[in-house]
């Protein structure tokens, strides 16, 4: 089974999506020790919204529609946020800016309900009753596989960084990642 898990999760967790352009744009502007806390933060609470689903607070979630659109909202609000704060960042943003933290890596995931969807998918591929310790293990290989595929981004996006250190060019990397955000917040309202 976790073989097939993972497989299912391969091209979800490594492919371009909100969660990853984030830690892509945090690892960029601020280095991966930084965001090491956002990352905590939103793993903690992937493991435990991903335990939640499987012994069934997805049905919650999906029998009021209107909440999963308000998060849905939320989330773009809040990613768009953070575009707006990178867009005019420059080099010594690092140093000015404040570091999304574990608090703000929650609430990535929490207000993000395209991530609920997936774990309610996934649940309903490889769930086959709601054992407590099955689910806390498929939420455990979700949760890894998830922070692997974080910590790839977040180191890319450190790299990329690296060799945009002068002023206009740490402007105009901070620039395309708030695009690419800014894209990514207009997606979540859409998709």
């Amino acid at each position: 089974m976790t073989i097939a898990l993972l497989m299912f999760l391969f091209p979800l967790a490594y492919s371009p999506g909100p969660g990853n352009m984030i830690f892509a744009a945090n690892g960029a502007r601020f280095g991966v020790a930084a965001t090491l806390p956002a990352t905590l933060g939103y793993h903690l609470a992937t493991w435990g919204v991903t335990f939640a689903i499987g012994l069934g607070l997805g049905g919650i979630i999906a029998a009021a529609p209107g909440l999963g659109r308000a998060m849905q909202i939320a989330g773009a609000v809040y990613v768009f946020w953070l575009a707006l704060r990178m867009a005019g960042a420059g080099a010594a943003a690092g140093a000015q800016a404040r570091v999304l933290g574990a608090r703000g890596g929650a609430l990535l995931l929490l207000l993000n309900p395209k991530a609920h969807v997936i774990i309610a998918l996934m649940f309903s591929q490889f769930l086959v009753r709601p054992d407590p310790v099955v689910v806390a293990w498929i939420s455990t290989v979700f949760t890894l596989n998830n922070l692997v595929a974080f910590t790839l981004w977040t180191l890319a996006g450190d790299m990329l960084a690296r060799q945009f250190r002068d002023e206009a060019a740490a402007r105009r990397l901070n620039r395309l990642f708030a695009a690419l955000l800014a894209g990514v917040a207009l997606w979540m309202l859409v998709a």
